[in-house]
């Protein structure tokens, strides 16, 4: 993802190979309208997400992706999306450069 030519997050998602296997999803372009919408209308609609954030020194290849300097961290957010059944239907990585801001709005009760 880039804003104003400037690289801000990479991201490379991963779903179980039969779901994935014919559809857009096994492609490596982007998805009209995006992965959840396809999941959905493929009969998988993420019904619950799960979320890990870390922070770590990024390699070579994904320093050189988003121009960072030597040492500088990034900020790794896991992303799982369950069906309605609590199956693992999409497992997406973020990883972004220092200075991203990450904002959770929670229900309770």
């Amino acid at each position: 993802m880039y804003v104003d030519n400037r690289p801000v997050e990479l991201t490379d998602s991963y779903y179980p190979a039969a779901l994935a296997r014919g559809t857009r999803l096994a492609e490596t372009r982007k998805i009209p309208g995006g992965a959840v919408t396809l999941l959905a209308e493929l009969g998988h609609a993420i019904h619950e997400v799960s979320e890990d954030v870390t922070v770590d020194l990024p390699d070579a290849e994904r320093r050189g992706a988003l121009a960072l300097g030597e040492g500088e961290p990034v900020l790794l957010l896991t992303r799982t999306g369950f069906a309605a059944d609590r199956r693992p239907v999409e497992v997406s990585v973020m990883t972004m450069p220092r200075g991203s801001h990450l904002r959770y709005r929670i229900g309770v009760g």
